[in-house]
């Protein structure tokens, strides 16, 4: 009895798995074209920042199988949706908000994200390279601290 509750349980799992990857969310997988790039300080502030921050933060994501997969394909579509309404490095001509707050970002350790990483060990900073690319969005976009007048 117990075998054949489990069993069309596994079945009925499945089934759901197999039905929900019909679900149109999570596939378009666009790369819209890159409009402006900043003026970044330095080749090497932009090059940490595609290690670490372009798949959600620009036009130029890098979709893995696993973004093919629901629900992964929902979470990681979500993330970059909201990854480049916040901050799209490929989308210069428009306003950037966030930008003067990359760096504090970074510093607190909330970008990249500790999951993302995890993922894509590229994206894993060391100290110095952490320290360098906090400098390099200072430097680039400056920072959202200002003085009292």
């Amino acid at each position: 009895m117990i075998a054949r509750v489990l069993q069309w349980g596994v079945i009925a799992i499945i089934g759901l798995l197999v039905a929900i990857q019909f679900v149109p969310y999570g596939h378009a997988h666009t790369n819209p074209s890159v409009r402006a790039e900043p003026a970044w300080d330095s080749s090497e502030t932009r090059t940490l920042a595609v290690r670490a921050c372009y798949d959600c933060h620009s036009n130029q994501t890098t979709w893995p199988w696993y973004s093919n997969v629901a629900p992964i394909s929902w979470l990681i579509q979500r993330e970059v949706d909201e990854g480049r309404r916040e901050l799209n490095f490929s989308e210069w001509d428009r306003p950037q908000r966030e930008a003067r707050d990359a760096a504090n970002q970074v510093r607190q350790g909330k970008m990249p994200p500790e999951y993302y990483v995890w993922l894509h060990p590229e994206a894993r900073l060391s100290s110095s390279e952490r320290d360098a690319l906090i400098r390099g969005l200072e430097a680039t976009f400056g920072t959202r601290v200002e003085r009292a007048q």
